[in-house]
């Protein structure tokens, strides 16, 4: 018989320990269809709980009410589109959202767009938004050469990237023919009227297959089209794919393969933005619409040397787009350049009526803000070397030969992390140098110390919630990954969080989101590493950040590791920068992120396919 001790020692260690409570006892409830007695023992000898027997009586008609109560949860089979009834707000009672809609003011169009158009159009593939507003205005190009352009490229370059779930080309012919004419007309709609866009595929469009990037997915239909695909077909823009996304939004696999970087195609592309960020870059379509919960724009933008936003939580409605965290979701450009992402969230924010997340706001993309007026804080620690700590080792006598060689192959890896750290150090030391030179004068800053990474039981709570018939369906096992950090094993081990631990990790995110708030008193811009703790704190702070390319490492870079697994592309591949603002702070942000992008120029830099 297997000890006891061992087996309670074991399940802390995972994390389990008292949380399998009440996980354990439904399950055994639902095998046999009443809680009884000796149920509750069986559970609380699990769950390490103890339970007196003179109380055990006094609990069974509460926990057989529970039962039934969470069987007729099930049968209400709830769709992935409805909401819990309680709204996550990171917005303090004391905070001021901007709420007047001021005129958009652009920057100037860009010199390259006053001298006509190319002679041979895909040349025009990596131009900006920007860019291409400018030559569709004066028609200088029409949106239907543009779009067959890039459906051509997405046709020519998706067998090597794998980025293109869906071609939507009967809609964005359409739809470009339909801006041609209004434009010849005169009601020219704005500068986003005639532009080919992606879409990440957990954004519903109607007609057309919305398959999460998930197998048993694959032929799912929604009848409507997410708020931002209307809003952007209100802009006129031209929807001329729906791009790949890791199954239920998780990395770059999905059912049909793995996303690659155009940078380097023997690498994915990350995720879960895995389509937008590598048809983006490989200049298939002019800009798209990827997703983050904890770090899905902010990675596969950095692999791939892209511009992406991550808005502030509930500036854009998720209306028609998969939900995995209803508290931490969020819609965001992934773009060629700041002020991309600055036209496309101009035509995308807002309430829709529907997302009840979402608040009367204004976003006011005025290209002249005067940058240099802005507080600007960085942060030191994450900037600076940090020390390697020793090990723990045992003495090779108390290893067995297969844990020697483990071992060995640990040390060896971080070695090779380490000088990889070391090398990309390089381009953080620059961007603070290069930003001094620029007149910023920064103040070093700390972010709340916290346990962040604990309270990811919120997300997984969430998201176990919104997959909950997948799992007790077993139709999960359709999923293409099911390693120990996949969906499906996340998904089984989420049901047995406690209800007072999810909350209790809210209360914890609350004392967070309240010293994140004092913090952004003092400073418009807070300049971070993209991947280091800002990216947790943020994701459940709902602060905006903008991740912006940072420069190319060099021929003498560490070389690319094909572990799939490895973040690290080697020589050639991007890095990425992160400039973080305050709740509703995306103009400021922008603005201060605009001027080091221009005095920069690393987003002119594209990949050779």
């Amino acid at each position: 018989m297997l000890d006891r001790r061992l087996f309670l020692a074991s399940c802390s260690k995972v994390g389990l320990g008292a949380t399998l409570f009440p996980g354990t006892l439904w399950a055994l409830a639902h095998r046999n269809g009443t809680v009884t007695k000796e149920m509750i023992e069986q559970a609380a000898v699990i769950a390490d709980v103890a339970i007196p027997a003179e109380f055990r009586d006094a609990m069974l008609s509460s926990l057989n009410d529970h039962v039934d109560g969470y069987d007729a949860i099930h049968e209400l089979h709830l769709p992935n589109g409805v909401a819990p009834a309680l709204n996550f707000d990171p917005t303090l009672p004391s905070m001021t959202i901007p709420v007047t809609k001021q005129p958009m003011r652009m920057s100037a169009p860009p010199v390259l767009a006053t001298r006509g158009v190319p002679r041979n159009i895909e040349d025009l593939c990596y131009a900006t938004v920007r860019h291409l507003a400018a030559l569709m205005r004066d028609r200088k190009i029409s949106s239907g050469a543009l779009t067959d352009m890039y459906l051509a490229r997405l046709a020519r370059l998706d067998p090597t990237l794998r980025c293109v779930i869906t071609l939507t080309e009967d809609r964005a012919r359409a739809q470009a023919k339909e801006a041609d004419q209004a434009i010849a007309a005169g009601k020219y709609r704005g500068p986003l009227h005639g532009l080919p866009w992606g879409a990440k595929d957990l954004l519903a469009v109607k007609g057309y297959p919305t398959t999460w990037g998930a197998g048993g997915f694959e032929h799912q239909m929604i009848d409507d089209d997410a708020t931002v695909v209307q809003r952007l077909d209100a802009a006129g823009a031209v929807l001329v794919a729906k791009l790949t996304l890791g199954a239920l939004a998780l990395g770059d696999h999905w059912y049909g393969g793995v996303t690659r970087n155009p940078w380097r195609t023997e690498q994915g592309s990350s995720g879960s933005s895995a389509g937008p960020a590598s048809a983006t870059a490989a200049g298939c379509v002019a800009f798209s619409i990827g997703s983050e919960t904890l770090g899905s724009i902010a990675s596969p933008s950095t692999r791939c040397g892209c511009t992406g936003l991550r808005p502030t939580f509930g500036l854009v409605p998720r209306t028609g787009a998969m939900a995995l965290s209803w508290s931490m979701d969020k819609l965001g450009p992934i773009c060629r350049s700041v002020e991309d992402c600055a036209l496309v969230l101009d035509a995308i924010y807002g309430p829709d009526g529907h997302d009840r997340t979402v608040r009367h706001s204004a976003f006011n993309w005025d290209a002249a803000i005067d940058w240099r007026t802005l507080r600007v804080g960085y942060l030191a620690t994450d900037f600076a070397d940090q020390p390697t700590p020793p090990a723990a080792t045992a003495p090779d006598s108390a290893l067995s030969d297969e844990d020697k060689k483990g071992r060995e192959t640990a040390q060896r890896q971080a070695a090779i992390n380490r000088t990889r750290t070391a090398y990309d150090k390089q381009f953080a030391s620059a961007a603070i140098a290069k930003l001094s030179a620029m007149g910023v004068r920064m103040t070093a800053v700390e972010l709340p110390k916290l346990p962040w990474l604990a309270m990811r039981s919120v997300l997984e709570a969430e998201a176990a919630a919104a997959f909950d018939e997948l799992t007790r369906s077993g139709r999960d096992k359709l999923l293409t990954s099911q390693g120990p950090h996949d969906w499906p094993n996340t998904f089984r081990t989420a049901r047995f969080i406690p209800a007072v631990e999810y909350i209790q990790a809210n209360r914890a995110r609350m004392l967070g989101i309240e010293q994140m708030a004092a913090l952004f008193q003092h400073y418009d811009v807070i300049v971070a590493p993209t991947f280091s703790p800002q990216l947790v704190v943020t994701n459940f702070t709902g602060h905006p950040a903008l991740i912006l390319p940072n420069g190319l490492r060099g021929d003498d870079a560490p070389a690319y590791s094909a572990d799939p697994s490895a973040e690290y592309g080697g020589p050639g591949t991007p890095v990425s920068l992160t400039f973080l603002g305050p709740l509703y702070g995306e103009a400021k942000l922008l603005a201060f992120a605009r001027a080091y992008q221009d005095a920069t120029g690393f987003h002119d830099n594209h990949p050779t396919l």
